[in-house]
């Protein structure tokens, strides 16, 4: 029996809808993965060793050279952190778009959409799963077209979001008109659950937090040899996208609060040349370092040839106030103590763990204590990294995975499931 997934990325690095469909996969489901393509990036079709089918739609030329421009600058960016120590660059600033590119990032938009929906419909599932909005109103239509349940994961509150101002008004719509019809709804915590419920009339969703599979990796000096770390300072890592509202230009002021830790940034997006000038100006070039985005395989062995976790997401939106972020439970699973922000679900789970200290979300002088606190206090370290372990064996996707079967046992039905498999 066929499970479709679609997702509106290139699927190279998702690690949630990875889990989820690897799961299906070893239930005795078969799950085919639709995603985006870009030529010379991904392939088109491909077959992953869980046996998970990868089929994804060409993009436009006019996304792909766009595309081809952000990864150039990028690099540039790059390259102009390692060589500004004496005299910085500036950073190009973007002139504002015209009117008629923004029509035809529209028209790509809707080709790619319209692919997506063919390929769903013509993929014959017994059910159609949807992460996210920018997906769903494609989803919604090829589970019509097909004649299949819907299950619709929410990963993020996009009605109030970073970088969704704009189209609140349209994803609220759209959200408020689609989500009561669908057979299933999944999203990442509980407070993001409530909400849902109480703005659409809906029975909470399945609440399936963005754990990582319980890895035992061993330390390494991963991170300091790639690197040239050359002190036997501690390494306080930030890891996940380079994004607005996640505190990451305070952590790199942070850093010279802090003079004997290397701080080190795992990831890419559209702070990056941001986030290297910012380290150029302030003279920190040795001891704040970027590594770009990692293979998922690869990242535990980073992680964990880290010394702190840090997560300084900032209460700039509802969807920023009601996460508890993937890179926290992958902090835990790889022993760090950490630093994060004194947000609900975040507070909820560090206390209730014991697993490192809290501060106010965009306090840069809290920020800057704490951090401090724990690089200049290894016993202070080893007593978290203690209490991360054993929370390890509870924060897990493994201890998730009985609640996302039964989600669709019950859309699918036992009938049907038994119905198809015979076919």
């Amino acid at each position: 029996m066929k499970v479709s997934m679609v997702v509106w990325n290139e699927f190279l690095n998702d690690a949630r809808v990875l889990k989820e469909a690897e799961t299906l996969q070893a239930e005795g489901w078969q799950v085919v993965v639709h995603a985006l393509h870009t030529p010379g990036v991904t392939r088109d079709r491909e077959s992953l060793s869980s046996g998970i089918n990868v089929v994804r739609v060409a993009r436009s030329p006019l996304w792909k050279l766009r595309k081809r421009k952000c990864l150039k600058a990028e690099r540039n960016a790059s390259k102009r952190s390692e060589k500004a120590k004496q005299q910085p660059q500036k950073v190009a600033v973007s002139p504002p778009e015209t009117f008629v590119r923004q029509l035809l990032k529209l028209v790509a938009r809707l080709w790619t959409h319209a692919g997506l929906a063919i390929q769903l419909v013509r993929s014959r599932p017994a059910a159609i799963h949807a992460h996210d909005v920018n997906v769903l109103p494609t989803a919604w239509l090829a589970a019509k077209l097909a004649r299949v349940p819907l299950i619709y994961d929410a990963h993020e509150i996009s009605t109030d979001r970073e970088g969704y101002k704009a189209f609140r008004g349209m994803v609220g719509w759209l959200e408020k008109r689609i989500m009561p019809k669908v057979a299933g709804t999944i999203t990442t915590t509980d407070a993001r659950a409530k909400f849902f419920a109480r703005a659409y009339g809906i029975p909470r969703p399945l609440v399936l937090q963005n754990r990582p599979r319980l890895l035992k990796v061993e330390g390494s000096n991963r991170i300091r040899e790639e690197l040239g770390l050359s002190e036997p300072w501690p390494i306080v890592l930030y890891q996940g996208g380079l994004q607005p509202g996640r505190g990451l230009p305070k952590l790199v002021e942070v850093a010279k609060q802090v003079p004997e830790a290397y701080f080190v940034f795992i990831g890419g997006g559209r702070q990056t040349a941001e986030l290297h000038q910012l380290a150029a100006d302030l003279g920190l070039t040795d001891r704040v370092h970027f590594i770009s985005t990692v293979p998922l395989a690869e990242l535990p062995s980073y992680t964990a040839s880290a010394d702190i976790g840090v997560q300084p997401i900032e209460n700039t939106c509802l969807n920023h106030f009601t996460t508890d972020s993937n890179k926290l439970f992958e902090y835990v699973i790889a022993g760090l103590p950490v630093v994060a922000s004194q947000l609900p679900e975040i507070s909820k789970v560090v206390r209730h763990h014991d697993l490192g200290l809290l501060v106010p979300p965009g306090d840069t002088e809290a920020l800057a204590d704490a951090i401090r606190t724990l690089v200049q206090d290894a016993g202070m370290r080893k007593h978290y990294q203690a209490n991360a372990e054993k929370a390890a064996q509870s924060l897990n996707w493994e201890t998730q995975e009985a609640s996302l079967l039964e989600l669709y046992h019950r859309v699918l039905g036992n009938e049907a499931i038994q119905e198809r498999a015979a076919k």
